[in-house]
């Protein structure tokens, strides 16, 4: 353990491994299926092409329509969370997601491609602002970047898992009168329906509610999360602080991220096929299982040393240096893997880092909100960097200048981390051992 880190008390040691094992599992299956339903479209994105008549530019504005219907909604949506609970409402979230995503089936041509990537926006906005809210109500802020970590791994995992199934679901073609690419909207679909109806046994609203942990132990988890939210009540809890500056440089970090995530995760099966003139999402695979590896180890040290700005700025140039090295080399089916798996995992080792940062500067409802305006903002960028990258392979008929533009992006992005000033109880993350170890009494 490294100097100046504090041990976890037992009582800790005992309740956190629980609470990981229901609510950040359970999320994390959930986060899985919400990134194929939102992602699934670039494995078919060929296909779906031809058979539609779609131009590299409008399948790329199709594909990321889906982030303009998910930022009209999401903060409303925190902010429903926030009054009725997380259980009922990530279950209705799930559930409506889960039947527009199967609904993609019955697209036809360019106009009903936009409607239904639009509705899938609608539907699943949300959904990981309020997770990322949900798990500041159980995880103690000194474990979140570790936690935030195992949660966003479902983003590598969901391509890990989504190209072979993808893959199969495509040589259903014909079978019941549905194309390839309908069966895989059709089935990747249905676990979101699943899982709604689970979410409403698995997950539990606040840690008072926990009856699934010992009453000791329910007593200290509410006591340290208690703590943590009057802090950061006064601290940053009121309305007004939506309008500080670095909030505001948050959206724009996080929307330059987007766009280079999508610009990648949207394109990233058809520029593989192209450089090997046949499809492999076999090495499609690649990049996402290193990243997994990444974002565990980097959100560990983040955590163990308390620092989040230069591990966010690092591996933001890290992901700039891979992008740069596949637009370099992408007649080169090796070079072009090795590039994007570099990029991949400084790009995926972001997510959890940057999401301690928002809660520094939050409190209360203002939290909530906050948030959800990070990430309803940020992800516009999702419908940028799909666009874009389209756009210059029509101009240009080559992915490289809209690869090479991502990697500005993000060149942009790593200044903007480098001069965000946090306060001062932000440069290193809050010791759950600092913490009491009992409840208040004036609580009971």
């Amino acid at each position: 353990m490294a100097s100046g880190t504090p041990a976890l008390p037992e009582i800790a040691s005992r309740v956190l491994p629980r609470v990981t094992r229901r609510l950040v599992a359970f999320a994390f299956v959930c986060y899985v299926v919400a990134y194929l339903d939102r992602v699934n479209v670039g494995f078919v994105s060929a296909i779906l092409q031809r058979e539609l008549g779609l131009s590299s530019q409008a399948y790329g504005f199709g594909a990321g329509l889906f982030f303009f219907g998910y930022f009209l909604f999401e903060i409303p949506s925190n902010l429903i969370l926030e009054r009725v609970g997380a259980r009922r409402w990530i279950a209705r979230i799930m559930l409506v997601w889960g039947v527009v995503s199967m609904g993609t089936i019955f697209v036809s041509g360019e106009q009903s491609f936009y409607a239904l990537r639009f509705l899938l926006g609608l539907a699943e906005a949300g959904f990981f602002p309020g997770i990322v809210l949900y798990l500041t109500y159980w995880i103690p802020a000194r474990e979140r970047a570790k936690n935030g970590a195992l949660f966003m791994m479902a983003a590598p995992v969901a391509i890990l898992v989504g190209a072979p199934l993808s893959e199969a679901l495509l040589q259903l073609d014909g079978r019941l009168g549905l194309a390839g690419w309908q069966w895989v909207f059709l089935v990747e679909g249905l676990p979101a329906v699943v899982l709604g109806v689970l979410a409403l046994v698995v997950l539990t609203d606040r840690p008072d509610d926990a009856r699934w942990l010992d009453p000791e132990g329910r007593a200290w988890l509410s006591a340290q999360m208690d703590a943590e939210r009057r802090e950061r009540v006064a601290h940053g809890g009121s309305w007004q602080s939506l309008l500080d500056r670095r909030l505001l440089l948050l959206c724009l970090i996080y929307f330059l991220n987007t766009s280079v995530t999508y610009g990648i995760f949207l394109w990233l099966p058809r520029i593989v096929e192209e450089a090997l003139g046949h499809r492999s999402f076999a090495l499609v695979m690649i990049p996402f299982a290193f990243a997994l590896v990444g974002m565990v180890l980097i959100g560990r040290h983040s955590d163990r040393t308390g620092e989040r700005k230069r591990h966010v700025a690092a591996c933001t140039l890290l992901a700039a240096l891979g992008i740069a090295l596949a637009a370099a080399f992408h007649a080169s089916p090796a070079l072009l893997v090795l590039g994007f798996t570099i990029c991949q995992i400084g790009q995926r080792a972001v997510q959890p880092t940057f999401w301690t940062l928002p809660p520094l500067l939050l409190g209360g409802t203002a939290a909530a909100a906050g948030i959800a305006l990070i990430n309803s903002i940020g992800n516009l960028g999702g419908q940028l960097g799909p666009w874009v990258v389209g756009s210059l392979r029509d101009l240009t008929h080559s992915h490289s200048g809209g690869l090479l533009l991502l990697a500005g992006l993000l060149l942009v992005q790593a200044g903007l981390v480098l001069s965000l000033r946090l306060p001062a109880r932000g440069c290193r993350a809050v010791e759950v051992a600092d913490l009491p170890l009992a409840p208040d009494p004036s609580r009971r």
